[in-house]
């Protein structure tokens, strides 16, 4: 739970200075792996192997409450304070640095 909430303060902290996908990434990488290759937490998508816009629908889709099987709780809160561009950011970042 502290982890989750160190996380989530984190992704709040980080989308206030509007950094780039390789700065919005690093609170990813614990659990999908530096280059997005990790089943997170035995459950989740290879998001490596999405594309951009599979990438884009799935945030959206966590941050709107409307997509994700057993993920779905703590993602929605990983990506609730990220804006349009922070989620393009972010694919762009993980389709281009796989």
């Amino acid at each position: 739970m502290k982890k989750i909430i160190a996380t989530v303060a984190l992704i709040a902290t980080t989308s206030l200075f509007a950094n780039g996908g390789d700065v919005l990434y690093k609170k990813c990488a614990g659990c999908h792996g530096v280059k997005a290759e990790k089943v997170a937490l035995g459950k989740s998508k290879i998001v490596a192997d999405m594309s951009k816009d599979d990438i884009v629908k799935a945030l959206q889709g966590y941050k709107a409450g409307t997509y994700g099987g057993p993920m779905k709780g703590i993602m929605r809160g990983q990506v609730a304070s990220l804006e349009d561009k922070d989620i393009e950011a972010l694919a762009e970042h993980i389709v281009t640095n796989k």
